[in-house]
């Protein structure tokens, strides 16, 4: 985000961790993440890692400490929940633990993701109902299940 020109991450780069992800799923971006290949300086990040099922942890675990001699330049980042740092991933990894503030203030981060979500050529398209043409949006309320 040190410029707006900076591409947002790809499709590969990220893993949205949940109770039901695989440790197939896992298995394959650690390898994209540890692998060395020709696809340039990535940076890996998987999130919410800490709702993986102890048996995928233990699985993404043992497959890390495999890979990683493979690729001493490897750039993973895994951002879990603080209130749940006592579950398995984050406790295997704490002594890489960085408490994360962000660097930047709100409006400049909000300028960066506009900047690459603004849908360029306004068109009859599902974009045109978030605002300012965005093609991407967050829909909330209060009070759940109100057909969001």
């Amino acid at each position: 985000m040190n410029s707006p020109n900076q591409p947002l991450p790809t499709f590969d780069e990220v893993l949205l961790c949940t109770p039901q992800t695989t440790a197939e799923q896992v298995g394959l971006f650690l390898r994209r993440c540890l692998i060395p290949c020709s696809g340039g300086e990535k940076i890996y990040t998987m999130l919410y890692a800490d709702e993986l099922s102890y048996d995928v942890s233990c699985r993404a675990e043992e497959l890390f400490q495999h890979l990683q001699h493979y690729n001493s330049t490897y750039r993973l980042i895994i951002l879990c929940n603080c209130e749940r740092e006592h579950s398995y991933i984050p406790s295997v990894f704490s002594q890489y633990k960085v408490h994360m503030i962000p660097q930047r203030p709100l409006a400049e981060i909000q300028r960066y993701l506009q900047h690459h979500y603004r849908v360029a050529q306004p068109s009859s398209s599902a974009a045109s109902v978030f605002k300012d043409n965005m093609c991407v949006g967050i829909v909330s309320s209060k009070r759940a299940g109100m057909g969001k």
